[in-house]
């Protein structure tokens, strides 16, 4: 039996935008865009791989929010689990990973092709940002 493995994404929000990464690698992903984000390791919590996770793609420091509710499937044994966080410090820059970042406002998070996977995870982010909007 396979262990599921958990990569952690993060619906960044700063400003009432939410962040989308373009990826650069490998290349059946590169050019789409998704939630930035890893592999928790060993020992890790997800709280603490999304903010190792934002600090090594992209030169920031993000608070975990909450859990975005469901459970998407990666290619086997991964899955993702989206985690909605505010950024602390720091301009994000793709640093691994990603060749350009883009923040968008909540009406225009259909302007980027998002990787299938990030879809459903972004639109319910979508509706916390909304609702989190001043």
């Amino acid at each position: 039996m396979t262990t599921v493995r958990v990569v952690v994404g993060a619906a960044l929000f700063d400003g009432g935008r939410l962040l989308a990464a373009r990826r650069s690698a490998p290349p059946e992903l590169a050019g789409r865009w998704e939630l930035p984000g890893g592999k928790l390791e060993p020992g890790e919590s997800a709280e603490q791989a999304l903010v190792r996770e934002l600090r090594e793609e992209l030169g920031v420091e993000a608070e975990p929010l909450e859990r975005v509710a469901g459970e998407w499937p990666l290619r086997p044994p991964y899955v993702l689990h989206v985690w909605t966080a505010r950024l602390l410090a720091g301009e994000a820059r793709p640093l691994q990973d990603h060749d350009e970042l883009r923040w968008l406002a909540p009406d225009e998070l259909d302007e980027v092709d998002w990787l299938d996977q990030d879809r459903p995870a972004v639109a319910l982010a979508a509706g916390l940002l909304r609702r989190a909007a001043p």
